[in-house]
């Protein structure tokens, strides 16, 4: 069994997603409610929302519009990429 492969059971990337959803909400409200404040919940938002915009700036700017011919297979292929200083 290669663990490494690509993912490509619907059913499990659909659970993966939902996985993600739920550690992302659990951990939020972890946050908050150790410190349930605004500034708290306005930064972690912010936090969120900078890391989305970095996401989509990876895998859908830089694709469509830098000229990249190459695709990217995940967070960690795209900083190899940049890493090896292709």
């Amino acid at each position: 069994m290669d663990i490494f492969r690509d993912l490509q059971s619907k059913r499990a990337l659909h659970f993966k997603g939902i996985l993600f959803l739920l550690l992302g909400v659990v951990s939020a409200g972890l946050l908050l409610a150790k410190s349930p404040d605004l500034s708290t919940a306005l930064l972690l938002g912010i936090t969120i929302w900078a890391f989305c915009r970095f996401y989509y700036f990876l895998f859908y700017v830089l694709e469509r519009y830098a000229g990249r011919e190459r695709k990217y297979a995940g967070l960690w292929d795209a900083l190899k990429y940049v890493g090896r200083g292709k």
